[in-house]
């Protein structure tokens, strides 16, 4: 069976078994050994032809609907690949309840963003891409912290799936009128357009590329999110569960801006070019209003969640300082956009498992609670300080080289976009440094001394944590192993 298709089986089947499982403890641990075993997509990655700028592993389900992934695809397939597992960890003994059910909800989750990444159909991306409500919605309303999860999970839900109905009504559309939802035929339809081998009235056509723009650019800004439709992300990640949180920043934020890139720059070119002023203004936006916001939160996770929404409003200012006409030597910004993608679902997925491990210690995630932590946890106080800097771009870490790219190529589009982004990144480093410093140094806090449990990171918590780590780490000092596939996937969309 073709490989691709044994990634997305693998998670489903484990996830039909689990309800049969009896002995529940000890034969899930081994369950979840095997199910490891399967999990080395790094095999994938490495069998990935980075020379080959097309689509690979290609498994064809029909006439007109395939599987394949290209070097854009494969990157986020491997970072699903690698934060589910540690959700599953992390769950472990924090979820008390149902914990079946839980695993079942997060295997399914994990097959369907698989498939997001890899379907080469725009109506089965659709389907996909909403499917993933539905198991993310449940995670956060059962398995939630607080009172709140209901509603917190009720706004996720109808957020996302209003802003996507406009994109539904786009791909009926496209269907009516184009006959087909194959991405490469569609691609293949433009391309000839652009190249005068269509006879067709050209304002007509670049008419309907703007408002078909606009369609998909809903439902992607919405799942990103950018401002103004952010309010649900905060609130979401408030409520949800650990493993919740890190699933949510760590790949479920990536699905909009993956469809950005694979979606509205290849099928609508001219719609992004006239919109691009429009989606830098609202970034820049987004980015000084989310870091402005962070500084003034003290619940921890609203202090990550706020600054992964500023994060991802950098991304998408990478992906529109690209302009997909002129081919690969304008896509620097889209390079940088992807590994800030994947750098940021390392580096906020770690800092909400490190919050996590507070939380389970003191019950409370309020900051003001919180001081000293330097002396009674001197290993979590090693790992938090790491995170921060990656967090904040520091040179050596896998951020950097994604802002410097994405910063490298809004200076061709737009110098005046490019300095009120870099007050981002300013920003950035002021609530970082300030969130260091409130947790981890001064007097250590009464709250803390009362609760009297002075435990360091566990053996456990430091097999969570370490992957992500050393991938931050590998990815700063080695970049290319990255961004030579990205590369050739622009040179193969774009061109």
């Amino acid at each position: 069976m073709n490989e691709l298709r044994l990634i997305i089986l693998i998670p489903l089947l484990f996830a039909s078994i689990i309800p049969f499982v009896s002995e529940y403890r000890r034969r899930q641990i081994r369950l979840f050994g095997r199910y490891r075993r399967w999990l080395r997509r790094v095999d994938l990655y490495l069998k990935f032809d980075k020379n080959d700028s097309g689509y690979q592993f290609m498994s064809i389900i029909s006439n007109d609907i395939s599987l394949g992934v290209d070097g854009i695809s494969i990157l986020l397939i491997v970072l699903t690949s690698m934060l589910t597992p540690i959700c599953i960890l992390i769950g472990w003994h924090s979820v008390t309840k149902r914990i079946k059910e839980y695993l079942i909800f997060l295997l399914r989750m994990e097959s369907m963003i698989i498939i997001v990444f890899s379907v080469i159909d725009i109506w089965l991306f659709y389907i996909f891409f909403e499917s993933v409500l539905i198991p993310m919605y449940l995670i956060i309303g059962i398995w939630g912290a607080r009172e709140e999860k209901k509603m917190a999970a009720y706004q996720f839900f109808m957020y996302t799936l209003i802003g996507s109905l406009l994109m539904l009504l786009a791909i009926v559309w496209i269907y009516v009128y184009r006959g087909t939802t194959n991405l490469l035929i569609l691609r293949e339809y433009r391309k000839n357009v652009s190249r005068g081998g269509i006879d067709i009235d050209m304002s007509v056509y670049q008419e309907e590329q703007k408002w078909l723009w606009l369609r998909f650019f809903a439902s992607f800004a919405t799942k990103v999110p950018m401002i103004p439709v952010h309010l649900w992300l905060p609130q979401a990640h408030v409520e949800a569960p650990t493993a919740g949180s890190v699933i949510l920043a760590g790949i479920l934020l990536k699905l909009g801006t993956y469809g950005m890139i694979r979606l509205s720059l290849t099928l609508f070119p001219e719609g992004s070019i006239y919109f691009t002023p429009l989606v830098q203004a609202m970034s820049v936006i987004g980015i000084i209003y989310a870091s402005l916001t962070t500084i003034r939160q003290i619940d921890l996770k609203r202090i990550i969640a706020y600054s992964s929404v500023a994060h991802m409003n950098f991304v998408t200012l990478g992906v529109f300082a690209c302009d997909p006409i002129y081919g690969e030597s304008r896509c620097i910004g889209v390079e940088g956009a992807t590994m800030l993608m994947i750098s940021h679902g390392l580096i906020s997925s770690a800092l909400f498992i490190r919050i996590g491990v507070v939380y389970d210690r003191y019950h409370t995630r309020l900051l003001p609670y919180y001081g000293g932590l330097t002396t009674i946890m001197p290993i979590y106080s090693v790992l938090f300080i790491f995170f921060t800097f990656a967090n904040i771009s520091f040179p050596g870490t896998a951020s950097f080289v994604g802002e410097l790219l994405i910063l490298l190529g809004v200076f061709k589009e737009n110098r005046l976009i490019r300095c009120v982004a870099r007050i981002g990144v300013v920003l950035g480093a002021v609530y970082s440094i300030w969130l260091r410093n409130r947790i981890l140094y001064g007097e250590t806090s009464k709250y803390i001394v009362i609760k009297n449990n002075y435990i360091d990171c566990t053996r456990k918590e430091l097999a969570i944590i370490l992957p992500l780590r050393m991938g931050t780490l590998i990815m700063g000092i080695n970049p290319n192993i990255l961004i030579e596939r990205i590369h050739a996937s622009n040179y193969y969309w774009f061109i």
